[in-house]
């Protein structure tokens, strides 16, 4: 009768002996081993425990354990068998095992005991069952039992551990470095290493900045010079420094070789761009040699070959590089700089320069222009002087020499030759009308433009005799429109002031250099210079001799007495509230004067000079009144209330008195006081009457000498009714100092 399973399955008849015999060899594939509680062992219970069954009396008891070996020789892909139903199994033979799979202790019973007969090696180790894994993912043995998770193997256990040490000790050594410098920092030869950021300021600052600081020779070529490091703009940035190199490195590579080796980092240079373009600026000026380009000379008419020639040139990005990584490494001051200075190769060659001579120049230099109007009426003719002043010759990028008329040159040659032809262009201007003033619109007239002329004559220079040009006429603009005038904001009156004077040869003078400033119009930002506005002052241009003091004495020059005009000019610009550029006050006090505002002339020694610093243009009338006083009037915007206030005269001193030999020169003076004082210029709200600012001057006058013209003695010993010479005096400057007119 059947037996029941615990699962629930009958039992197979079991032999009579109840053992499971191998019968097919090694090839023999074991069905699954049935649990202690009827569960199949692939599902990851432990199997139930054999025992040995009885062996029938005079049969030889072959059951032995599975071996490992016989387990490793089992084919690794062979395919698991079908699970068969409960009754097909529950006895079955086992071929092809050489020992039973290793189970745990249990107590063997009768129906549970398996024998696996068949086969002869029974003295090998009992194995460790093969590996498996379950659905779930836990490890088995060969027979499907459990054994070690696969996280507690040595070949894992033993590379965890050592990550888990190598990161603690990576964690231990970034601590413990953590705010310092990253370990053998090298900036510049110093060592920065192992410091705190605030030492490795102070030493940076001690050792290296005075090493970047320090002047150093820089050479270029055979040039020399030294270099200030500050005056260059190079400054070494100690914050900025310490910035990039106090990050610890988070590389765990880069940490361990930084214990074997210097980490190098470059200093961090502030550079004032403005300042070291200035000093390479200075530095190319005394190496640049442009080159000579092939060329055409000319001596009046006689033009002549120009050979080229090298030239050489500072290289301006390699010389930067090198003053700043010379800089920058902590080089010695005592060893020089080199920058490098490279070759400039002319453009144009001497053949090229030569074919220009033969095709262009030396034809066009055989004979004149002619210049005639449309309808033959007017000719002008362009010389071949002219013409040889007024060519030019381009060096183009590609090696050819352009050659050109220059409209500005040829016009100036012609002169007022071009004038003949058409009408010419009048330009805007003002007029002042009692206290109002308004602008005189510009006229475009007629004429021939000398760009045009210039285009028009180059295709005639390389023909034969002779060569006629037609002039062309066409509007001539005006250089100063009514629209540029309008816009100057030439409006009002700004300031006014008035001397006055006796009519003498000075007043001359003063009605003279009048008459050339009067109309005189100073831009927004322009400098206005008496001299250089009026050129030489001296008899061709209708000046005339008169009292100038001349180490502190009076005496005569042409062109004395302008400092009047000078004196009033000056009150003008100072009312006006307009930037005083330079003046100089008389030696010593003169009465018909403001004390301590006045200024002195002398022709191409002593200026007297101020600026237009507001946004609209100045128009300066000047009014000559004979007999007499000088008025210089500011016409513009006025944008501010001026007003003087002087001091008091302090450190008075009494003038001397001196009795002078009359020789024909001597000029009696009446002397006056010297004194010192200080004049205060306010600026004031032209709405408020607030005040804005204020600027003071202090002026120090010499005493003027009281001198007595005495008669010079009789010569006792000269022969009478004979008058002695007058004496001779030096020729040339007077000795004490520069003249000054009155």
């Amino acid at each position: 009768m059947p037996q029941q399973t615990r699962d629930g399955h009958d039992s197979v008849q079991a032999a009579p002996d109840e053992t499971t015999r191998l019968a097919g060899g090694p090839s023999a594939v074991p069905p699954p081993a049935t649990g202690t509680h009827g569960q199949s062992a692939r599902h990851g219970q432990p199997p139930a425990p054999t025992a040995a069954a009885s062996v029938p009396a005079g049969e030889p008891d072959d059951t032995r354990p599975v071996s490992r070996e016989w387990l490793k020789s089992a084919p690794e892909a062979a395919p698991a068998p079908e699970q068969p139903a409960a009754e097909e199994w529950a006895t079955q033979e086992l071929a092809g095992y050489d020992e039973a799979p290793p189970a745990e202790p249990a107590q063997p019973t009768a129906e549970d005991t398996t024998l696996l007969p068949g086969h002869d090696d029974a003295d090998h180790d009992t194995p460790e069952p093969p590996t498996g894994e379950d659905d779930d993912g836990t490890a088995r043995g060969d027979g499907g039992g459990p054994r070690r998770p696969w996280w507690r193997r040595r070949a894992v256990l033993t590379p965890a551990a050592a990550v888990v040490v190598l990161a603690g000790a990576y964690g231990v050594d970034l601590l413990l470095s953590s705010g310092d410098i990253p370990r053998h920092t090298v900036v510049a030869g110093v060592e920065l290493g192992g410091l705190s950021p605030a030492d490795a300021a102070r030493t940076l600052e001690k050792e290296l900045g005075p090493q970047v600081s320090a002047d150093h020779t820089v050479t270029a070529g055979e040039f020399s010079t030294t270099l200030t490091p500050a005056s260059a703009g190079i400054t070494l940035d100690v914050d900025a420094t310490v910035d990039a190199v106090d990050d610890q490195p988070l590389n765990p590579w880069t940490r361990l070789t930084s214990f074997f080796s210097d980490r190098t980092v470059e200093p961090v240079l502030d550079t004032d761009r403005t300042a070291l373009d200035a000093q390479l600026d200075a530095i190319a000026l005394q190496v640049d040699v442009a080159p000579v380009e092939a060329s055409i000379a000319f001596d009046g008419t006689t033009p002549s070959l120009v050979a080229p020639a090298d030239g050489k040139a500072l290289d301006r990005d390699g010389a930067e590089e090198a003053i700043t990584d010379a800089l920058a490494s902590g080089a010695d001051p005592a060893d020089p700089i080199d920058l490098p200075v490279a070759v400039a190769h002319p453009r144009v060659a001497a053949d090229e320069a030569q074919r220009v001579l033969d095709e262009t120049v030396t034809p066009a230099l055989a004979a004149p222009v002619t210049l005639v109007s449309d309808d033959g009426a007017t000719s002008v003719e362009i010389p071949v002087d002219a013409i040889a002043a007024s060519l030019t010759f381009t060096p183009q990028d590609d090696g050819e020499l352009a050659v050109a008329l220059d409209p500005a040159k040829l016009q100036a040659s012609l002169g007022e030759q071009l004038g003949e032809f058409g009408t010419p262009a009048e330009d805007a201007t003002f007029q002042v009308h009692g206290d109002s003033i308004e602008v005189v619109p510009s006229v475009d007239g007629t004429g021939v433009d000398p760009a045009a002329l210039a285009e028009q004559m180059m295709p005639v220079l390389t023909t034969p005799a002779p060569r006629t040009v037609t002039a062309q006429l066409g509007p001539v603009p005006a250089a100063f429109t009514t629209e540029q005038a309008q816009s100057l904001g030439i409006v009002e009156k700004v300031s006014s002031f008035t001397t006055n004077f006796q009519m003498t040869p000075s007043a001359t003078n003063i009605r003279v250099i009048a008459e050339k400033v009067d109309g005189a119009l100073v831009k927004p930002g322009e400098t206005f210079s008496l001299n250089d506005f009026t050129g030489p002052r001296g008899t061709a241009q209708g000046y005339v001799p008169a009292n100038v003091i001349e180490g502190g004495q009076l005496t005569k020059a042409v062109g004395g007495g302008i400092s009047q005009f000078a004196t009033t000019m000056y009150n003008a610009a100072f009312f006006a509230g307009l930037e005083d550029v330079h003046h100089k006050t008389h030696s010593f006090y003169i009465s018909r004067y403001p004390a301590g505002r006045e200024a002195t002339v002398f022709d191409g020694l002593i200026d007297l000079a101020w600026k237009n610093d507001s946004d609209t243009g100045i128009y300066v009338q000047t009014q000559w009144v004979s007999g007499g006083s000088i008025t210089v009037t500011f016409w513009g915007t006025r944008h501010y209330d001026i007003e003087s206030v002087s001091s008091e005269r302090r450190n008075v001193t009494q003038p001397s008195v001196q009795d002078k030999v009359d020789d024909g020169t001597c000029i009696p003076q009446s002397g006056a006081q010297g004194f010192d004082i200080t004049v205060t210029r306010i600026w004031k709200d032209l709405n408020t009457g607030a005040e804005i600012r204020r600027e003071s001057k202090n002026t120090h006058y010499i005493p003027e000498a009281i001198i007595h013209c005495i008669p010079a003695p009789a010569d006792p010993a000269a022969p009478a009714g004979t008058t002695p010479p007058p004496a001779t005096t030096p020729g040339g400057r007077r000795p004490g100092g520069r003249r000054r007119t009155t």
